[in-house]
């Protein structure tokens, strides 16, 4: 039992590997239970300063092993770690909630999937770490995420600026209009009392005051390419700070391997 949660199941460190760990909460968010990998870095990798928190949100039809078993996240950050181009930072992965093909991490349907990422990860996350790992944790937030998960980070982070020190979002919806390309749940599902809440541009534009920082790419093969390009040109005629890029490639996990190198190091430059 953890105060924060009714239940919560933890994987057992002797059948754990790669540093990788297991989660299971019961949460009201969800209305029922949610899953999240978590990555730790080697202990000989640790110093005593308080670890910082990655969260990564996975696209349609995936689930909380994807950025792992389709995309070796841990791995990229381990050997950046023992390299020396990145601090140690602990890799977050939750599920988006597995509601339909997707549940766009907003809420709806009388589950709320946008506070089960805000609210209930990393307090998750904080439960299954070592008692001499909890002092000060998180250090510091950043989100990233591909394709929904894309959407959902560059959202999350621009209607919770404070919660975030920067975001990067890879190959990313931009707005919720473009959720039917990948789902086939009707839009009308997905629908907010708040128009403003279903668009990444409008929600940077309304807290432009308080965004962290903001990166984002795409492939120039990518279905999502020009979406990627007018949130681009406008966050430029709206004057809010950016760093955008595009490379070869298309709407796929080599994609997002590769570039999420560039989502990590971004991070590690942000910190404070």
């Amino acid at each position: 039992m953890n105060n924060a949660f009714r239940t919560i199941a933890i994987s057992d460190p002797a059948y754990e590997y790669d540093g990788l760990r297991y989660i299971t909460v019961k949460t009201a968010n969800l209305a029922g239970r949610g899953d999240i990998t978590v990555w730790l870095p080697a202990p000989e990798l640790i110093g005593p300063e308080p670890l910082p928190l990655v969260i990564l949100l996975h696209g349609v039809y995936g689930s909380h092993w994807c950025w792992s078993m389709k995309g070796g996240a841990h791995r990229t950050a381990d050997q950046l770690v023992r390299t020396g181009q990145i601090k140690p930072m602990i890799l977050a992965m939750p599920s988006d909630g597995l509601w339909g093909d997707g549940s766009g991490y907003l809420p709806h349907n009388a589950r709320n999937f946008e506070r089960w990422i805000i609210d209930d990860v990393p307090r998750a996350v904080a439960a299954a770490l070592p008692e001499n790992k909890l002092a000060g944790f998180p250090a510091q937030q950043f989100i990233a995420g591909l394709s929904m998960g894309g959407f959902g980070a560059l959202r999350l982070a621009a209607k919770y600026p404070d919660q975030f020190q920067a975001v990067h979002g890879l190959s990313s919806i931009t707005d919720l209009n473009q959720l039917p390309l990948f789902v086939e749940e009707p839009l009308h599902e997905y629908r907010q009392p708040e128009p403003v809440d279903e668009s990444v541009l409008a929600l940077m534009v309304k807290n432009r005051d308080r965004l962290p920082r903001i990166q984002f790419d795409c492939g120039t093969n990518d279905l999502l390419i020009e979406h990627n390009r007018t949130l681009h040109r406008a966050l430029t005629e709206q004057r809010i700070p950016h760093q955008y890029a595009e490379h070869p490639g298309g709407h796929e996990w080599p994609y997002w391997q590769q570039h999420l190198t560039d989502a990590l190091l971004f991070f590690n430059r942000c910190m404070a």
